[in-house]
């Protein structure tokens, strides 16, 4: 094994890792040595989660978290260190949609989406960043940073203007940090979906329409999977991406390329 890619001894927290990408996400990290905590609001998906993932052999622990409340967030991310002992990767996955035309944009809709979205990441963010500050300057520099957005947050996603404003300001969010964190050795990149096969997309994965339409233009001619996300979550936790900040990945078979 190329080493760098080694996360033996590394923890990583993946909010929003009972299911989906998040999840997929949290298996690889297991798979290549990671112990792993997971987020998640679903306590029967977070016991099966943790379940999965005890099967790698790592140390595994999951929490009901509601990201889009500060005060469990703040004691969640504590209550993390205190189980494991450290974190160096968080990847802020959880997230929710919330579409609608503009002319029909509740301020309450608006405002959960964000209160989730964007909200949820910077909390998860600055409870994280302090923990891996206070270890930079114990002379442990080093710590990565990831937000799940969405190419709605790069493209124009119609009746998804609230979705799409959150998703594009955290990818905004993590090039701030980027800048911010890198001398404590803390680096923050985002990863943008496409079209991926998830219960968030439930609805369009149904539609006849959308699958003879949308699908199609996809230059890998499929539709994304939780597996596809494995890779880059390994590379962002490791060592490997030690050089690699303020970056926004997007991985969507070539969607946005067509």
């Amino acid at each position: 094994m190329y080493k760098p890619f080694d996360l033996s001894g590394k923890v990583a927290l993946v909010t929003g890792g009972n299911g989906g990408i998040g999840l997929g996400m949290a298996e690889a990290l297991a798979q290549s040595g990671a112990d792993v905590v997971i987020w998640g609001t679903n306590e029967a998906k977070n016991t099966a989660a943790g379940k999965k993932l005890a099967a790698y052999g790592k140390r595994v622990a999951s929490r009901r978290v509601d990201v889009s409340n500060e005060a469990e967030v703040v004691e969640a991310m504590k209550a993390a260190i205190e189980t494991m002992g450290r974190v160096d990767c968080v990847i802020a996955n959880a997230g929710i949609g919330g579409g609608a035309p503009i002319q029909e944009m509740t301020t309450e809709l608006f405002r959960r989406v964000h209160a989730v979205n964007e909200d949820g990441v910077m909390w998860t963010f600055r409870e994280a960043a302090k923990h891996m500050i206070d270890r930079a300057k114990a002379g442990d520099a080093n710590g990565s940073l990831v937000v799940v957005a969405s190419t709605a947050g790069i493209e124009g996603a119609a009746r998804n203007s609230a979705y799409g404003a959150s998703k594009g300001a955290v990818m905004s969010m993590a090039r701030a940090l980027a800048v911010e964190l890198a001398r404590y050795g803390v680096r923050c990149n985002s990863i943008a979906p496409g079209w991926i096969a998830t219960d968030m997309t439930a609805g369009a994965q149904a539609n006849k329409v959308f699958a003879e339409k949308v699908i199609p233009r996809v230059p890998a001619r499929r539709w994304g999977t939780p597996e596809d996300f494995g890779g880059i979550a390994v590379y962002l936790a490791s060592d490997a991406s030690a050089y690699h900040t303020g970056e926004a990945f997007v991985i969507d078979g070539g969607y946005t390329k067509f």
